[in-house]
């Protein structure tokens, strides 16, 4: 029986981490993860972790950004992931990662990950970018997404990022929702720190849904806990954003939360089974 789904994992190898543009620096020692990113850390011992905090699977994102007006970019190559995928097919599928500086050239990239590569959904980074998610330079991609049956995960919390302006919060996904009905849209992050706002956005829309990552469960809001118990339990996936988020640290803080068993079950599992069409692989 599956314990966990990570909808949101980093492969943080040190070809890996090599990706990231030295101004990330800040951000990765504010999170307490500096050390680990410029040593990396090996499938194996990423996938031990796993093991020990009860996770059983988790959806490897292939993330990008270029941010606007700099020089700052990186790409986690998508044949990277599929290549580690490849080599545990019981434990991870891609997300690959969409990028509106060459719409044609990420559109091919998404097409080819899906089809070829068995990529399960597709992420988006909007501060990268400095346009928020209803923004028609996204549209392609929401479009494609349609198109290939996958849903797409969209940060709108806040950034963390000091050279980032923070564009993107729950609200700007209404119009997204409306236009692109037949897309499911993730909103990862909580929302942070508009986490009623994430709650009205999955509750109005039949399509869009909560992604938890990347704050610890201790920290998360009465009302999001109170939505998983309730009307809320088929809408809100589990994440981490590993190594953002310990494995380990996020299962023993999520079962400290007044969580009832059903909901539960369901955010842990079920609801990315549903979402991400992954009843042949649990």
């Amino acid at each position: 029986m599956t314990r966990a789904i990570d909808i949101v994992v980093n492969l943080w190898t040190k070809e890996i981490t090599e990706c990231y543009p030295p101004e990330l620096d800040q951000f990765w020692d504010l999170v307490n993860i500096l050390e680990l990113t410029k040593n990396g850390i090996t499938v194996e011992e990423e996938l031990t972790q796993m093991d020990t905090a009860g996770i059983d699977k988790g959806l490897l994102v292939a993330t990008t950004g270029a941010a606007v007006g700099s020089n700052i970019f990186f790409e986690k190559p998508f044949e990277k992931i599929a290549e580690v995928c490849r080599q545990h097919p019981d434990r991870f599928k891609g997300i690959i990662g969409v990028n509106p500086s060459k719409i044609m050239t990420w559109i091919y990239k998404l097409d080819v990950a899906v089809k070829e590569y068995g990529f399960v959904g597709a992420h988006l980074y909007p501060h990268w970018f400095g346009e928020p998610p209803d923004s028609r330079i996204y549209y392609p991609f929401y479009a494609k997404c349609a198109e290939l049956g996958v849903p797409i995960q969209i940060q709108v919390g806040h950034s963390a990022q000091w050279f980032l302006r923070t564009v993107a919060q729950p609200i700007t996904l209404d119009r997204v929702a409306i236009d692109f009905p037949e897309l499911k849209i993730i909103g990862i992050h909580i929302g942070h720190p508009w986490t009623e706002e994430m709650i009205s956005m999955a509750w109005k829309h039949p399509n869009v849904f909560i992604g938890t990552d990347a704050h610890l469960p201790k920290y998360w809001d009465k009302s999001l806990i109170k939505f998983i118990n309730s009307r809320g339990q088929d809408k809100v996936m589990f994440g981490t954003d590993y190594p953002v988020i310990g494995f380990e640290r996020a299962m023993q803080e999520l079962d400290k939360l007044e969580l009832r068993e059903i909901p539960k079950r369901k955010l842990l599992v079920e609801n990315a089974v549903r979402v991400y069409g992954l009843e042949n692989w649990i």
